[in-house]
């Protein structure tokens, strides 16, 4: 049975890898539910390398482990929260799973809320940005895979961040809900095109797209870094550093 992402925290508490040597500061995650957004928690709460964990949350919640603490998210434009003090951040786009109930009181951020996020995170000090894009599965022209693809991208970019890391996870596609019998039958005639799908594009496991994403913030150097799908589902294939350095462009 799946965890409550709070008591993942606990567990991780109870599992934890060793500490660094020297702590990273302060993290703070953006949109902590989902199957991914749990995976995060765990990774980040158990391993120890930040000093400080911090999630947004819409209500108070207990928080359940020395070293995370909830930040409460008034009702208010973003632009209007109070700044919090965070070094490095992470935006996961994975809705909430309604048979969680502490998930439905941890903030959840829609795309449409990028660029003023950024710049409220730019303002509160985080330097290095990563943000978990979910990829729909050839929606993208090849280019904009591994490029910024829209302007709030851009403007995400524009906001100063020392390092910003954008990693396209495709996703499992949505289930549409149809007004009526021809649009059942279109959907269902249309649905041989996900066999067509190549393989490197299929969704990956959200351990893996955590570990990816807990890698590049850990090696990555100054600039944007783009992961497109394809990159992300072979880094989960084998041993996952290799394909990171080639992709950030460090020596091997």
């Amino acid at each position: 049975m799946a965890l409550d992402p709070l008591h993942a925290l606990q567990a991780a508490n109870r599992a934890a890898l060793p500490a660094t040597a020297a702590a990273a500061g302060t993290l703070l995650i953006a949109g902590a539910t989902g199957a991914l957004g749990q995976e995060l928690l765990r990774r980040f709460a158990g391993n120890h390398r930040f000093s400080l964990v911090r999630v947004l949350s819409r209500e108070p919640i207990r928080d359940g482990m020395r070293g995370v603490e909830t930040c409460l998210c008034p009702e208010l434009p973003i632009a209007q929260w109070a700044l919090t003090a965070a070094d490095t951040a992470v935006i996961a786009f994975d809705p909430p799973r309604l048979y969680h109930g502490r998930e439905r009181a941890l903030w959840v951020p829609q795309p449409f809320d990028l660029p003023e996020l950024s710049r409220w995170l730019r303002a509160s000090g985080v330097r290095t940005l990563a943000i978990v894009q979910p990829h729909d599965q050839g929606r993208l022209p090849e280019a904009l895979k591994r490029g910024l693809a829209s302007l709030d991208e851009h403007a995400v970019v524009a906001s100063g961040f020392e390092r910003v890391i954008l990693v396209r996870s495709a996703r499992k596609p949505l289930n549409a809900s149809f007004a009526n019998l021809a649009e059942r039958l279109a959907a269902w005639m249309l649905s041989i095109m996900r066999f067509m799908v190549p393989s490197s594009e299929q969704p990956v496991r959200p351990s893996k797209v955590a570990e990816l994403v807990d890698m590049a913030l850990r090696i990555a150097p100054p600039g944007v870094h783009v992961a497109a799908p394809e990159l992300v589902w072979q880094a989960a294939q084998g041993e996952m550093l290799p394909v990171v350095r080639r992709w950030l462009g460090l020596a091997a």
